[in-house]
């Protein structure tokens, strides 16, 4: 068991006039908690009385999650540091380990109330009426781009025009985030570049062989590979470059039912996970040494992942709401999604803001 992290560093929400001082080192995890819930208790009479409960009264819950992926640590630390123990939660957390599809169809067969995964992916299934509500982001950054020097390829992303570009699923967000950023570049995602499916471990082998000349992958699996190819992957592109410099990444959806029957409970698993993804920021030592056991990189590889990625950055309620529309917006003009997607409109279908 690690060190706890220093939750002295993390800043303080500003608390409401005529509330009760809180102690600095326990607002986070602790003084939060209580704010928090006491702002949301007029939810409490929405709650049915036979939702599943541990001896101390808690609301047992399920949150879905890919333990390989360093930027949905938040998933873990909020457990490990007893963040949503704070926070009147019981989580169990179910590690889905594969594409995004797994998560998506734990959370529709009631396997899993919510889960956390990467935006570009749960897009499209809520377009087309799944029941899952957005609620809070937890960071921005963890796809990207390489290309080979010996095959032409620079950070200058006009280097991919003609090239071919690997991807282990030709649909998924890798391909959704590089057609909009090719797009915002000048370059046409359907004309311009060839894209090919490979298993992800093949990616890079791939490359080798010249089959491709860049892919799309990631952290900390592209943060590896491109540090031990000998200078010659070059980072391209990532879901960190502009327009997205200041964008969420991987959000956390609950189910319709979580949020319709029990929307306390909803509230307190969003304040859980943003508290968890501050630790990300302050403290990714920390961070690192308890993620490392699920991860296949070094603690140190782990921290220089944590670094690139911007977990400060989890937006909730309107703010929230207002990166969905623009997600929205940018994937129906590369035809992802219908022609006629209004981004607002869709934004205030599949986000709840929580009264945030």
């Amino acid at each position: 068991m690690t060190d706890k992290p220093d939750l002295n560093d993390i800043a303080e929400p500003e608390i409401p006039k005529g509330s009760t001082p809180i102690n600095r080192r326990n607002l986070l995890i602790g003084g939060v908690a209580a704010a928090g819930l006491a702002g949301v208790g007029g939810y409490a009479a929405l709650r049915p009385q036979d939702l599943p409960r541990n001896a101390k009264g808690q609301r047992k819950l399920t949150l879905a999650w890919n333990a390989n992926a360093i930027c949905l640590a938040p998933a873990l630390l909020a457990k490990e540091y007893g963040i949503y123990d704070r926070f009147g939660l019981d989580v169990e957390l179910l590690n889905f380990s594969g594409s995004t599809d797994q998560l998506l169809e734990a959370i529709s067969t009631g396997k899993a109330d919510a889960g956390v995964g990467m935006i570009l992916r749960w897009i499209k299934p809520l377009e087309q009426g799944f029941d899952v509500k957005l609620i809070a982001g937890t960071h921005g950054g963890c796809i990207r781009v390489l290309g080979s020097r010996r095959q032409g390829i620079t950070d200058d992303i006009g280097s991919l025009k003609g090239k071919t570009i690997g991807l282990s699923d030709i649909s998924g967000a890798g391909r959704n985030a590089l057609a909009v950023l090719l797009k915002y570049n000048g370059l046409d995602p359907n004309r311009d570049v060839e894209w090919k499916a490979f298993p992800a471990p093949l990616l890079a082998e791939a490359v080798k062989k010249g089959e491709i000349q860049a892919f799309a992958d990631s952290d900390p699996i592209t943060y590896v590979l491109q540090k031990e190819s000998g200078g010659d992957l070059v980072e391209v592109l990532s879901n960190l470059s502009k327009p997205w410099d200041n964008r969420v990444c991987c959000v956390l959806g609950a189910s319709g039912s979580l949020v319709r029957d029990d929307r306390e409970s909803a509230v307190a698993l969003s304040k859980s996970l943003v508290a968890a993804a501050s630790l990300c920021s302050v403290q990714p030592e920390t961070v690192a040494k308890v993620f490392a056991p699920y991860a296949k990189a070094s603690v140190e590889d782990l921290v220089a992942v944590l670094h690139t990625q911007t977990h400060n950055h989890h937006p909730v309620g309107r703010d929230l709401h207002r990166e969905v529309a623009l997600y929205a917006g940018e994937l129906r003009d590369v035809g992802v999604m219908k022609p006629n997607t209004v981004p607002d409109v869709f934004a205030s279908k599949v986000v709840d803001t929580l009264d945030a």
